[in-house]
């Protein structure tokens, strides 16, 4: 099951779990649009695997799937891979 992050891994901002605005890789790395377009080219720069829209959980799953509290942000500066 996706964990459902609750952060941008590069610039730290809140992401709602049904915001169409959220792009992750094949490990659930997470990123906002803005920098997944803008600053990383649509490629992780954990991985280099290819960023794509987080699919969103329906809102009465949430209740008994809640969406991950734990934040991950980089510790480097967000760049592509």
């Amino acid at each position: 099951m996706l964990q459902l992050r609750p952060n941008c891994e590069c610039c730290d901002r809140d992401l709602p779990t049904d915001s169409p605005d959220v792009l992750i890789c094949s490990f659930e790395c997470t990123f906002c649009r803005d920098c997944a377009e803008q600053r990383l080219s649509g490629r992780c720069p954990n991985c280099g695997g290819e960023l794509l829209q987080r699919p969103r959980r329906p809102a009465a799953k949430l209740l008994n799937a809640p969406a991950s509290t734990t934040r991950v942000h980089a510790a480097l500066p967000c760049t592509s891979a």
